[in-house]
């Protein structure tokens, strides 16, 4: 092993900057690492002079290498004031990979870069033509009031329209676009963000070096053909925005140009934050398309110029622990750039970054339950002394397979024989498919590369018992079965090298240890539940890799709840497809469900369940092994679904609340028609004020024992089982235009209960049905056993969910959104 420049070698394709520690003199020797399979693994290179670790050790996980990128790197002054200093200084020179000049990608980092990249949005011919667009229509609409102006008084005004929409530009662009104006900032930076780091998660940043190795081989491929990786991260907390781009600058990669929310352009944070490299887009556009055009001119530049970009998939944190729909706004501008040829490629690097604990979920919590979200900021954490403080344990990151948008699209062309790449993708539906394609292509890619945390088995195996609590042995030997499940389901576990399955429990309770407790004055310690819903964050990090599972496991349950002897507990295949259907198609808002046709989908799950589940002869039934372990592994999947069925089951049975009454306003001249028609009343609800009744109430029949669940009431779940009633046409909602202008819910007309002459609410019709079918795959409750699903109790409490706003009147200036024709069919 020889020296060699510490500097990362762009031209090196089978070679990259291996991590290193500098000893004190500052002069570092290094280790060149190859990507062939053929190289030995990596091994910790000290220095007898000063004992400080020049490469750290690389730890296999499930078979691949890892390696820990902030090991032995010092997070406090308090620790050690003089190596604190050395590697300060060590930063601000940039000694060794700190240097950060000779990184893979398009060149930033130099003085003028912002000016630079400003001077062209604002001269870019599409930026310049909606300038003249808008002043022409200014123009236009001043000549209404103006009729006996000269054209030279109209020429005149033009040009002083122009030059303030210039003005208006000139501030976008400002406030919008990153200052990658300084190389130096950015070594002090990583300094700051190495610091902050190292004291919250102390058990470092470990990533998956093959997956490294791959990333590299693409960037340098990127680099030589000037274009860009697309980093598409989960969003799990506002740390997100420091780890990825600190993994950037310590692996010699070119940062990314990080899109954000302007909620987090505040002062001094959001200022750092943009020379770091982000840069802040509105929530919401409306009909600003001057904007519009800064925004598409800015993106499409940096993609023509092969720079970086980084844009969170889901569009928001995730307050649930699960993946979140896909946003599609700034990936539709990708794509859009591709498509017109502006850019001839650019590389979507699906990404996963996953958190012993994650800092906000108490803030979560309170938002899911309805409490009124207090501002919070990155700069909040990182500033916030009792968080630096505490040890949150690691952070693992990994990347999915980076793959060619060009290629994505020539190959979604070619299976689609209608669809033309070079004609037809012109046409918006396909666009539309595309892009939606796309954006769920990342999300599993994403879910993918995911590895479970320790603390996510353990919190999911502790939510899915029937006791109370369970004591360490069993804790441990469920943790195992778990592991061992996941894995087998292609799945990725985080791993500690030479630590067992208890070590790595007790670590994982200590990390949770506000929200796991120990019971100690029994016969053996017992483990339970301090804090249920909030550790239900960490049990839906495993949720995507059981969905079939679960939803197979709940369509059973409707005939195994019966109880009785074992022929009674038999479902006829037709028929246990009937309800997986009825359940996938209920839950689709929630999972991205495997491709493939659903009846092969099914069988291909009870072949993989076949402990579990005996299927023969066009029956399904549980198998004797796991009767006689008393159906732990059988409940493990319907704890898991259980508490999203209880949300969808309490949002159609909220919609009782919108039967007409004599309390409902006075008869429009339309509502007198529709009496004399025979026809229902529609009443309409402000959705806001509705749906945050709706969960007043389902925390009433927790608190009651109707509701089995109280992370069922979580403000997310909720809002996405509503998404789920509007789109198969259960419910309409009138959307305004003007975004100061709230939605109104009603019910269609055909879902609309009937009231008996005392009014009452009768047992019937397409709504009781539904609530009824949802209420079959229900975990049974003392308050329901062997009685219709809504009782008359629950009933008269969703009579008080909230009075109605106004009768059947479509508001003006509102829309409603069509109901979709047919009802596509979900699959597992």
């Amino acid at each position: 092993m020889g020296k060699e420049n510490s500097k990362v070698d762009a031209s090196m394709n089978d070679s990259f900057s291996p991590i290193e520690e500098p000893r004190s003199s500052l002069n570092v020797e290094r280790a060149k690492i190859t990507s062939t399979v053929t190289t030995p693994p990596m091994t910790a290179l000290i220095s007898d002079e000063d004992n400080q670790i020049i490469v750290p050790k690389p730890i296999s996980v499930n078979g691949t290498e890892e390696r820990n990128l902030t090991l032995h790197h010092l997070g406090h002054f308090r620790d050690d004031p003089v190596g604190f200093m050395i590697q300060m200084r060590a930063y601000y020179q940039g000694t060794g990979w700190r240097s950060y000049k000779n990184y893979i990608g398009a060149r930033i980092l130099y003085e003028g870069y912002s000016e630079e990249i400003k001077e062209r949005i604002l001269n870019s011919e599409r930026v310049l033509y909606m300038i003249a667009y808008l002043a022409e229509k200014q123009t236009k609409a001043l000549a209404q009031t103006m009729p006996n102006a000269t054209q030279k008084v109209f020429a005149a005004r033009k040009k002083v329209f122009e030059t303030e929409l210039h003005s208006v530009a000139v501030k976008m662009v400002d406030r919008l676009i990153a200052n990658f104006n300084s190389l130096r900032f950015m070594r002090i930076f990583g300094f700051f963000t190495n610091n902050i780091l190292v004291r919250m998660y102390h058990q470092g940043i470990h990533i998956s070096e093959p997956e490294f190795l791959e990333l590299r081989r693409i960037a340098l491929i990127a680099a030589k053909n000037s274009q860009s990786l697309v980093i598409l991260p989960c969003h799990k907390s506002h740390i997100d925005y420091l780890v990825i781009s600190y993994i950037f600058f310590r692996l010699g990669l070119a940062l990314p140009h990080i899109a954000a929310g302007e909620n987090l352009d505040l002062p001094i944070i959001g200022r750092i934050l943009k020379r770091g490299g982000a840069f802040y887009i509105r929530r919401s556009w409306g009909e600003d398309q001057l904007y519009g055009s800064v925004v598409k001119e800015y993106v499409e530049g940096l993609l023509e110029r092969g720079h970086n970009v980084e844009c969170f998939i889901e569009g928001t944190r995730s307050r649930t622990g699960k993946v979140l729909p896909p946003k599609l706004g700034i990936l539709k501008i990708v794509l859009d750039c591709i498509l017109s040829g502006r850019a001839k490629d650019c590389w979507i690097v699906p990404m996963s970054v996953q958190y012993d604990k994650v800092i906000e979920t108490e803030s979560y919590v309170n938002e899911l339950l309805g409490i009124p979200k207090e501002r919070e900021s990155l700069w909040g954490v990182v500033t916030n002394t009792s968080i630096l403080q505490l040890k949150w344990g690691r952070i693992d990151v990994r990347f999915a397979k980076p793959f060619s948008l060009q290629s994505y699209i020539q190959d979604q062309a070619f299976r689609r024989k209608t669809f033309d790449p070079v004609n037809d993708l012109i046409n918006e539906l396909h666009k539309t498919t595309l892009l939606r394609a796309l954006g769920y292509r990342v999300l599993s890619d994403i879910n993918s590369a995911s590895v479970v945390m320790p603390t996510a088995l353990v919190g999911t195996v502790i939510l899915t018992l029937r006791g109370r609590g369970v004591g360490r042995k069993e804790l441990i030997r469920r943790v195992e079965w778990l592991r061992t499940a996941i894995l087998a389901k292609g799945g990725r576990v985080a791993d500690f090298g030479d630590m067992t399955t208890g070590e790595i429990v007790d670590r994982a309770i200590n990390v949770l240890k506000d929200l796991i407790k120990e019971r100690k004055e029994l016969l053996e310690p017992v483990f339970y539940a301090e804090k249920r819903f909030e550790l239900s964050y960490y049990r839906n990090q495993v949720m995507h890799l059981f969905v079939s599972e679960a939803i197979v496991s709940a369509a059973m349950y409707t005939k195994i709840k019966q109880g009785g002897a074992k022929p009674m507990q038999i479902l006829r295949f037709d028929n246990l497809l009937d309800e997986v259907i009825f359940l996938s198609q209920l839950l689709k808002v929630e999972f991205v469900y495997q491709p493939g046709e659903i009846q092969r989908n099914l069988e291909r799950t009870l072949e993989g369940l076949k402990n579990v589940f005996e299927y023969k002869d066009g029956y399904v039934q549980l198998t004797e092994i796991e009767r006689s372990i008393g159906r732990e592994n059988y409940d493990f999947y319907c704890f898991l679904i259980w508490p999203f069925i209880e949300t969808y089951w309490l949002a159609a049975v909220s919609l009782f609340s919108m039967t007409p009454t004599n309390q409902s306003p006075q008869p429009t001249t339309t509502t007198a028609k529709k009496i004399a028609s025979g026809k229902p009343i529609i009443t309409w609800f402000n959705e806001h004020d509705f749906q945050n009744k709706c969960q007043l109430f389902g925390k009433t029949l927790y608190y009651q024992g109707d509701l089995s669940y109280f992370e069922a009431v979580n403000k997310e779940t909720l809002k996405n089982a509503f998404i789920l009633l509007e789109d198969v046409g259960i419910i309409m909602v009138n959307r305004s235009r003007d975004d100061k202008i709230q939605p109104t819910i009603a019910l269609d007309d055909e879902y609309i209960p009937t009231r008996n002459s005392v009014g009452a609410i009768e047992p019937k019709g397409k709504l009781w049905d539904l609530v009824e079918r949802i209420g079959r795959f229900r975990r049974e409750g003392k308050n329901r056993r062997d009685n219709a699903t809504v009782s008359s109790r629950v009933l008269n409490l969703a009579e008080l969910v909230g009075a109605p706003t106004t009768a059947d009147v479509v508001m003006p200036n509102l829309m409603t959104r069509p109901v979709k024709a047919g009802k596509p069919e979900a699959k597992l």
